[in-house]
C-alpha cells in the first residue's frame, strides 16, 4: 500500500472532484492552484512529484490528469471523507464544521479502519448532502458475532442487543418511551426491525444513532 503525505492526499482528493465533473479534461496547473490556494509553481511542484508517482499525466504547461492508479487512490481519500461524514452527522451528531472536521479525520483512517466503518455505517452508497460515495473494491465479511452497528447495519436474519442510544436525553427519552432502551433485544427481519414482536417505526438518521451487539446469525 503506497504512503500519502496529508498534502499529496489533498491534492488527489481536488484532482478526483475536477474529474468527477469532466473526467476527460485536463486541469489546468493554475485551477488546481486555486482549489488549493497555492502559488501556481507550488502546484506545478506537487504535479510533478506526484507524476513521478504514476498518479497523474503531467502536461507541461498545460495541466495534468489522473491515471487510472491516481484516480483509484483519489477515490479512496474521497470515500473516507464521505464515511466520515456520515459518522459525524447521522451517528454522533456532532454540530461543527463537518467537512472541516471530516477532512481532519479523513488522513488518519487506513485500509482496515475504512472497513469497519463501512460496515458499521451499513455500506452507504451517499453522503448526507447525497453526494456519491465512490464505490470501490469491498471487503464484505460474514457477520460475525459480537459486532457493535446501528440498527440500519444489521443483517437480516440476526438479532442484537441494544448498547448505546447517542441521542440528546430528551430524545433518547422518546426512544425509551418507545418500548426501546439499552438492554433491549432487537431482531432484524426482511421488512424492518423488531422489538418483542414489535415492528420499530424509525428513520434512518434515527436507527443510525442506536447502536446493538449482534448476539446470534441464523
Amino acid at each position: 500500500m503506497k504512503e500519502f503525505s496529508e498534502y499529496e492526499e489533498m491534492y488527489l482528493k481536488r484532482l478526483f472532484e475536477a474529474h468527477t465533473e469532466n473526467p476527460s479534461d485536463i486541469i489546468k496547473t493554475t485551477t488546481l492552484a486555486e482549489m488549493m490556494n497555492v502559488s501556481p509553481p507550488s502546484s506545478t511542484e506537487m504535479i510533478q512529484r506526484l507524476a513521478n508517482r504514476d498518479l497523474v499525466t503531467h502536461i507541461p504547461y498545460k495541466g495534468c490528469r489522473l491515471t487510472p492508479e491516481g484516480f483509484q487512490e483519489a477515490a479512496k481519500i474521497k470515500r473516507r471523507e464521505g464515511l466520515v461524514e456520515i459518522l459525524l452527522t447521522e451517528v454522533i451528531g456532532y454540530e461543527g464544521s463537518i467537512n472541516e472536521a471530516a477532512c481532519k479525520i479523513e488522513h488518519a483512517i487506513d485500509e482496515g479502519l475504512e472497513i469497519a466503518l463501512d460496515r458499521m455505517l451499513g455500506f452507504p452508497e451517499k453522503t448526507p448532502s447525497g453526494e456519491r460515495i465512490p464505490i470501490i473494491k469491498r471487503h464484505i465479511e460474514p457477520m460475525r458475532t459480537g459486532i457493535l452497528l446501528p440498527l440500519s447495519a444489521l443483517p437480516v436474519g440476526s438479532n442484537a442487543t441494544v448498547e448505546m442510544i447517542v441521542m440528546r436525553p430528551t430524545d433518547s427519552r422518546t426512544i425509551e418511551l418507545a418500548g426501546l432502551g439499552v438492554g433491549e433485544v432487537v431482531e432484524s427481519r426482511s421488512d424492518g426491525i423488531y422489538s418483542s414482536g414489535n415492528k420499530l417505526e424509525m428513520s434512518k438518521p434515527v436507527s443510525l444513532r442506536i447502536l446493538a451487539r449482534t448476539n446470534e446469525v441464523i
